[in-house]
């Protein structure tokens, strides 16, 4: 049986309902756990973007790809491997401040994995940490056993690669000829 990589599908698409259902059925079907799933506007009007993480072989997130992009809507799928991409994800902890101060530790803990305070009052305090997924998880391990986490919410990945964009600017000029030529 092959080895199981971790891997990132960017999609562009127009923002129109039901793109993200037709996306997802493609997982589902072939019975593939999607691991984080982002979705945003894009930098490129009227054009939003899907970052989806699932562990799967080369073979399998190929064809995935390709159905994906068989669909109407999108205009273009990629994967990609860690090595390949710039990802980040952004988490907050909300701990309990009388936890957070009676305990010295905790204000290292923060410091050591670069993470911010962003929000401070009598009860919590917000904990802000933008990094890879293992530094989240780390931070998130090391708060908790510290006993002073209440709540811990994580974005998915967020990923960037210049290689994406070709393909996207030639159907956004083919989308504008077509609209002056009435069509």
């Amino acid at each position: 049986m092959e080895n199981k990589t971790l891997y990132t599908i960017i999609v562009h698409s127009e923002n129109l309902a039901g793109t993200l259902n037709q996306i997802t059925a493609v997982f589902t079907r072939r019975q593939i756990n999607i691991e984080s799933l982002n979705v945003s506007a894009s930098s490129i009007k009227g054009v939003h973007k899907y970052t989806i993480t699932c562990w799967t072989t080369e073979d399998i997130v190929e064809k995935v790809v390709r159905q994906i992009e068989k669909k109407i809507d999108v205009i273009q799928a990629h994967y990609f491997t860690d090595a390949e991409i710039f990802q980040r994800e952004v988490a907050m902890y909300k701990v309990s401040m009388p936890e957070f101060q009676a305990n010295p530790e905790a204000s290292k803990v923060i410091r050591r994995f670069s993470a911010h305070i962003v929000e401070v009052n009598p009860t919590f305090a917000i904990v802000e940490k933008v990094g890879m997924s293992s530094e989240i998880t780390a931070l998130f391990q090391n708060l908790k056993d510290l006993n002073c986490v209440l709540q811990f919410v994580r974005s998915g990945r967020v990923a960037v690669s210049t290689s994406c964009f070709e393909r996207v600017n030639e159907y956004l000029a083919h989308r504008e000829e077509r609209y002056r030529n009435g069509k």
